[in-house]
């Protein structure tokens, strides 16, 4: 063996360590948790048990599960519908003013995600920006009730998490060679025929990433629903927050994360299987 691999074998030992530390050693301490038994009050006793996973049939924990994912799902939806096209219009802007906009998609990450969503909520407050803007043009006559609603989580994880759909597709389509669509209109193809049979299959990785990079942060998020939904949009990374920090019953905190992860997991899978090749949604064209 030469000298090089040798280098290459020692370098590598740093990022394996690097993810042993601290990536698989708190995530098998998380699955150890979870087959412990609590005692309460952040006390946790050294006995194998299979109940915290059975205390998750309860109709309450399957609800919230349902609703994260609903709101997850939906978010990841009008992403891709707002997205989609503002991506496709970045890459047919001349190349110096590219450069612009996709600094205007990133400026916001500039900020402190916490202090963004705190903005929302002097925008969605009863004296916030849009009600008195709809009060002052007699749109409304009595201040709406935007803050504390499942509709102000959904919107803060809109906002949140549009970039990391509008960055892949962007990727996805700068490679895209645009004279398949005038091919297609010399065929007589219209708009939805050229977007539906040209644009979007070939542009099902970006789809793909996107849609992950914007399901798997929304299913679990909790800062969001926290600040802007208060009690009434419970969802699943509060919860999982609630059992850690409030009502210290760890080893149902470290189960329901452990699902949580479980459930991430399918649509990565999904991806991967899809990207295969010869299927016919295969994501690497």
């Amino acid at each position: 063996m030469n000298r090089s691999w040798w280098v290459w074998r020692g370098l590598l030992v740093i990022p394996v360590l690097w993810l042993g530390l601290f990536f698989l050693l708190p995530l098998g301490l998380l699955v150890v948790y979870s087959f412990l038994t609590s005692q309460g009050y952040g006390n946790v006793l050294w006995q194998w048990t299979g109940e915290n996973y059975a205390r998750l049939l309860n109709p309450t924990y399957g609800e919230i599960l349902l609703r994260s994912l609903g709101l997850a799902l939906g978010t990841t939806l009008v992403c891709l519908v707002l997205g989609y096209p503002l991506a496709l219009w970045l890459v047919t802007q001349p190349r110096p003013w590219r450069t612009v906009f996709l600094l205007l998609v990133i400026i916001p990450f500039w900020t402190n995600f916490l202090v963004r969503t705190y903005a929302w909520m002097v925008l969605l407050g009863q004296r916030g920006v849009i009600n008195s803007i709809l009060l002052g043009l007699n749109i409304i006559s009595e201040p709406l009730n935007l803050l504390f609603t499942p509709l102000a989580v959904w919107i803060g994880l809109v906002y949140g998490y549009l970039p990391f759909m509008i960055l892949p597709l962007y990727s996805n389509l700068e490679k895209f060679d645009f004279n398949l669509v005038l091919a297609a209109q010399d065929l007589g193809a219209n708009f939805w025929q050229i977007l539906y049979r040209v644009l979007i299959p070939l542009s099902m990785r970006g789809i793909g990433v996107g849609c992950l990079l914007v399901f798997i942060p929304a299913v679990g998020a909790f800062v969001t629903p926290d600040i802007l939904g208060g009690a009434r949009s419970l969802l699943v990374g509060n919860l999982v927050q609630n059992q850690f920090l409030k009502t210290l019953d760890w080893p149902l905190g470290a189960a329901l994360s452990v699902v949580l992860m479980l459930l991430i997991l399918l649509p990565i899978l999904l991806y991967l299987r899809l990207g295969e090749p010869g299927n016919p949604m295969n994501f690497s064209s």
